[in-house]
């Protein structure tokens, strides 16, 4: 048995290139047991390194009684400190040749189909997008003929998704395909490498405890709560996840970040862009539990310099100004993080610009011409031009104004703080909701 040294790894001389023309690499081949027919076959061992990526180590068994053969790749470093998420946009013949590293513990997705090949089903692969659609269709089609005989309704509807399948080779409309791999050791070719690619994106994320789990580096008894340095890193990072867009159903990504707001508490911002259709949408979420009381918080507008006050509205809060004999309710405009003009804004877009029952030629003209006044006053008050008062009504105790003269008292804000009526209590689900004096039963 030859040992390899330290000094011809690191020159390169273990792990060549991947390469038709280079004669040099040669598999180093092992006699081995066939576990199919217990007779002696002959594995294939090719470490190679593939551009851009890493070394990795192809294994091939082959056996000449019985034929049967199976092949798998095995990373050559260490699991990654982050996992990775590739996300290929599949629109040319090109991209179905694009080569691909897919781990024991990456999952694949086809979201247009809603397909999932999910981690530690199948052995690690070096192939193309063209060869994991192949391995699909032919990990489908291998107990169909059982499946005609005891359940043919279920076998014609496997037939029809094998149908789908093959059909993403001829490309008769574009799909994505998402491998996400908590170990960080898959791979999706660049061809224009090291420039850009627009059809790829590429992420990192922080693994789980489950994860960490599946992976090994973690034992099954570990809580799963999440250690205080994972929340703190948690914290300190946009964590994106995939979704698809609520106008177009297209794949899109959604970015999440824990903020502290001060003198407040933690809330969760959550952001999706569609590149599809161009739709945007953000969202807040308070970060922490409804309240023991309810928040009404009034502000004073005298000034322009007001219109630049931080402002974070529930999805539970209401919203009155008085002057303009305004309200509005729960859940409109849903959970924001905005300004007091940002605010403003969004409330006279509902009203006037986007309201559906005034908009053309048969919505009434009285109520169109409130509506148009009602606006002007809005501008006014952005422009300073006239004093109001903003009040925050939130039962739930998770939305924020800004004090600009914190720790200090503010003289043109008053927030107070009350008992929720059984009223308030029941449209946010609390008269049912029991969470003490709960017993085991014997």
């Amino acid at each position: 048995m030859s040992v390899i040294s330290e000094e011809n790894v690191r020159g390169g001389s273990v792990f060549k290139n991947i390469s038709a023309d280079d004669e040099d690499t040669q598999p180093t081949e092992i006699e081995s047991l066939c576990m199919n027919c217990y007779g002696n076959g002959t594995t294939r061992l090719l470490l190679t390194r593939i551009p851009f990526f890493k070394e990795i180590i192809v294994s091939s068994f082959s056996c000449d009684h019985c034929g049967w053969s199976n092949t798998e790749i095995q990373s050559a470093g260490r699991i990654q400190d982050h996992g990775i998420s590739y996300t290929l946009r599949v629109e040319t013949k090109q991209d179905l040749n694009r080569e691909v590293v897919k781990s024991d513990s990456a999952t694949t997705r086809i979201p247009e189909l809603d397909f999932e090949i999910p981690p530690f089903t199948q052995k690690g692969s070096l192939s193309t997008v063209e060869g994991l659609l192949d391995r699909a269709v032919a990990g489908l089609e291998q107990d169909q003929a059982v499946r005609r005989a005891a359940d043919p309704e279920v076998a014609e509807k496997i037939d029809e998704f094998i149908q789908k399948l093959r059909k993403l080779k001829d490309l008769d409309s574009e799909f994505t395909l998402v491998i996400e791999d908590p170990s960080g050791n898959s791979f999706v070719e660049n061809p224009m490498a090291p420039q850009k690619d627009n059809a790829l994106t590429v992420s990192r994320f922080k693994r789980t405890v489950q994860q960490d789990k599946q992976l090994g580096l973690r034992a099954d008894d570990d809580p799963d709560e999440p250690a205080a340095d994972d929340l703190e890193a948690m914290r300190n990072e946009v964590l994106v996840f995939n979704t698809n867009c609520p106008e177009c159903n297209a794949p899109a990504s959604t970015n999440m970040k824990l903020v502290q707001i001060p003198h407040f508490k933690e809330v969760i911002i959550m952001a999706t862009n569609c590149d599809s259709c161009g739709h945007r949408t953000n969202e807040v979420k308070s970060g922490g539990a409804t309240e023991e009381l309810g928040t009404r918080i009034s502000l004073h507008v005298t000034d322009i310099s007001d219109m630049t006050r931080d402002v974070l509205k529930s999805e539970t809060c209401s919203v009155l100004i008085p002057e303009l004999e305004f309200e509005l309710g729960m859940a409109a405009l849903g959970g924001k993080f905005t300004t007091v003009e940002g605010l403003l804004k969004d409330i006279k877009d509902l009203t006037v610009s986007k309201n559906p029952f005034i908009c053309g030629d048969s919505g009434p003209s009285s109520q169109m011409q409130k509506l148009i006044e009602f606006g002007e006053k809005i501008d006014k008050v952005v422009a300073g031009e006239m004093d109001i008062h903003v009040i925050l009504d939130d039962p739930a105790g998770n939305s924020y104004l800004q004090n600009v003269y914190a720790p200090e008292a503010d003289p043109e804000m008053k927030v107070e703080k009350y008992t929720r009526s059984f009223e308030q209590n029941e449209d946010l689900g609390l008269n049912d909701m029991k969470t003490e004096g709960y017993q085991e039963d014997n």
